[in-house]
């Protein structure tokens, strides 16, 4: 499963893009700010609630299955020692709370992602960084959007091709050689297949996207996001 935009009349699809983008930022803040597990506790609630408002659900999350691993195992690397006590709680216990803030910023970004057409992103970034430089990453906030389900549906096909050839005998890292040699040709293929087609559309800087307007439901996200990230500041002061 791929995490993309998925259509629906959910709260989360209703919303202006930019007060998404406002409550992500202020959650994020809000993430490194409370550090307590009572303020993780209710970052929980809150990131849930993000989640669900979007209409999704635990398999939005599994596309993110790759950094599971990495946070699960990031707390008994950093507490593991090369010497007495050979294992320190308390350094797992940080690097633990720490893996658990960036699953919920996952968790939220997930709900921007399901609900919101990639359009709207490369708008809402135009509108808020002015000039060329806002224009840049709007055009590579949508890029990324759109060609990361490519890519790694090509390593995937790769994946199953060497299985099929007998690949499952071949040592572990032979595979992942092979894997990943033809997941870095095709990507170049789709890179240079991509700037062929831009040119031939006569591609643009400044395309005329999707108008935004903030409507009355707009407004508790901006209060949220607002409250989160001055929360943040406060707490950090």
């Amino acid at each position: 499963m791929t995490l993309s935009y998925v259509p629906g009349d959910s709260l989360a699809h209703r919303l202006d893009p930019r007060s998404k983008l406002l409550v992500q930022a202020g959650f994020a803040a809000a993430a490194y700010a409370y550090t307590t597990p009572r303020g993780l506790a209710a970052l929980t609630l809150l990131a849930v609630a993000c989640l669900r408002l979007a209409g999704g659900g635990p398999r939005d999350l599994w596309t993110y299955r790759a950094a599971f691993p990495v946070l699960l195992v990031a707390p008994l690397v950093a507490g593991a020692t090369l010497g007495p006590p050979w294992f320190r709680v308390e350094r797992a216990a940080t690097t633990g709370l720490a893996s658990y803030r960036v699953l919920l910023i996952l968790v939220v970004a997930a709900g921007y992602v399901r609900s919101t057409p990639v359009r709207e992103s490369r708008a809402a970034i135009q509108r808020a960084v002015p000039g060329k430089p806002g224009q840049f990453l709007g055009t590579g906030v949508a890029l990324v959007f759109r060609f990361l389900p490519l890519l790694k549906r090509d390593l995937l096909t790769a994946r199953e091709a060497v299985r099929a050839r007998g690949g499952g005998a071949l040592p572990v890292r032979e595979r992942v050689r092979l894997v990943a040699v033809a997941g870095i040709n095709r990507a170049f293929g789709r890179a240079d297949r991509l700037g062929t087609a831009l040119n031939a559309r006569c591609f643009a800087w400044n395309p005329t996207l999707p108008r935004l307007a903030l409507g009355p439901a707009d407004y508790p996200a901006l209060a949220v996001g607002g409250g989160l990230a001055l929360a943040a500041v406060a707490t950090l002061a």
